[in-house]
């Protein structure tokens, strides 16, 4: 394993305990809440915050298992709707953001699946306001095409981001922020790939991936 390698499993595992601490920290809250309260309504409050800080919870560890992880067994192949239920898990559960899901195909290469998955994730959260994040696949002329949409009342997508995508980014300065950013350049170049991206002025923000089918 190099230097680098190590880095970047530093950068994931910081940008994971990052998104885990608020709905484990939601738990802990819930926990001490309960143990201090004897009102029976409260109580019930009390269980309410715990249950959905749960599902938060088990939502991200399934989604970051797909994407980042080695899920979908010893095949090359994942079914698409174990994407789908992922990205439904971690962004539909709050209707902050509407998910419409456009992939054609019934699997999906483990390389294609983290791609989408992680050009999802950006795009979700760039959605600061909440919006629509429209998500499609299919393999054609012997490549995988991704194409990942949202739009929104206001869409944030920083620089780090950007350059991290499109392969300018300085490795020595990357933040765990960046890191579904830069794993994306990573998975698309290995493939000898293309990845798209939508200018800043554009009104919706627009992610496309290209990778030849093994």
């Amino acid at each position: 394993m190099t230097v680098e390698t190590i880095d970047f499993a530093a950068l994931l595992c910081s940008r994971l305990c990052h998104d885990l601490l608020s709905p484990i920290g939601a738990l802990n809250n819930g926990l001490e809440l309960l143990a201090d309260e004897n009102d029976p309504e409260m109580r019930a409050r009390c269980l309410d915050l715990l249950a959905e800080s749960a599902r938060a919870s088990a939502n991200k560890l399934k989604y970051f298992r797909l994407a980042f992880g080695s899920a979908g067994g010893f095949g090359e192949l994942v079914p698409a709707i174990e994407a789908k239920t992922a990205i439904e898990g971690i962004f539909g559960a709050t209707g902050r953001v509407k998910i419409g899901w456009l992939v054609a195909e019934e699997k999906l290469s483990k390389r294609a699946v983290k791609i989408l998955l992680n050009l999802s994730l950006i795009g979700g959260e760039a959605l600061v306001r909440g919006g629509q994040l429209d998500i499609g696949a299919e393999s054609r002329d012997g490549a995988t095409e991704i194409v990942v949409r949202a739009e929104g009342a206001r869409i944030v997508l920083d620089g780090e981001l950007r350059s991290a995508l499109v392969g300018t980014a300085d490795e020595a300065m990357l933040t765990p922020r960046a890191a579904a950013a830069w794993m994306v350049h990573q998975l698309v170049a290995q493939a000898d790939g293309q990845i798209m991206l939508s200018d800043p002025e554009e009104p919706v923000l627009l992610f496309g991936a290209s990778i030849p089918q093994s």
